[in-house]
């Protein structure tokens, strides 16, 4: 099982929890509309242990079942994220394209150095700031895009090593503001 960080759950959770699940129960997709509200009210975006057993316990679904939806999406996270998060294709469109020349840069830039840190087929790495996390995925099926990266949600394609700077730079600009 993937390691999973611990938060106990305060009653304002629990009552936007029950909320969340009334107001879902009885629709198709009911589920993944509960998680991604779950994981969207934290504020490092993701699910804690408590939350999916709470959720678990509140919908009458299996944990097991709930942990695998988690895993199955990219989208969901099961430990705490980075303020920004940036998302890597590495689907073969994309690797043929850069992508993992991409990936290196941008761990380079950001401080990841050593054998600990070599670019893996999926990652989801946390700088030491808690700034940033890098995040791979297998494909976001924009292939005609490729090298396709995602930040903080928003895609783009045809990225390019300066442009993913700028971005960085724009970043770091942005939360030099906050």
């Amino acid at each position: 099982m993937v390691s999973m960080t611990s938060v106990p759950l305060a009653e304002s959770e629990r009552e936007f929890l029950d909320n969340v699940i009334a107001e879902q129960r009885g629709r198709p997709g009911a589920m993944l509309s509960i998680l991604e509200k779950a994981q969207e009210r934290q504020p490092r975006k993701f699910l804690s242990r408590e939350t999916l057993e709470y959720i678990a316990a509140k919908t009458g679904a299996p944990l097991a079942r709930i942990y695998s939806v988690v895993t199955f999406f990219a989208l969901f996270n099961l430990e705490p994220q980075g303020k920004n998060t940036i998302c890597i294709c590495r689907g073969t469109a994309c690797h043929t394209r850069g992508s993992r020349e991409l990936l290196e840069s941008l761990m380079l830039n950001l401080g990841f150095h050593g054998s600990d840190d070599e670019p893996a087929d999926k990652i989801s790495l946390n700088t030491k700031d808690g700034k940033y996390t890098i995040r791979t995925v297998a494909c976001f099926g924009q292939c005609a895009l490729a090298p396709v990266v995602e930040v903080n949600h928003e895609v783009y394609g045809h990225m390019n090593e300066q442009t993913l700077q700028r971005e960085l730079e724009h970043l770091e600009r942005e939360n030099a503001k906050k």
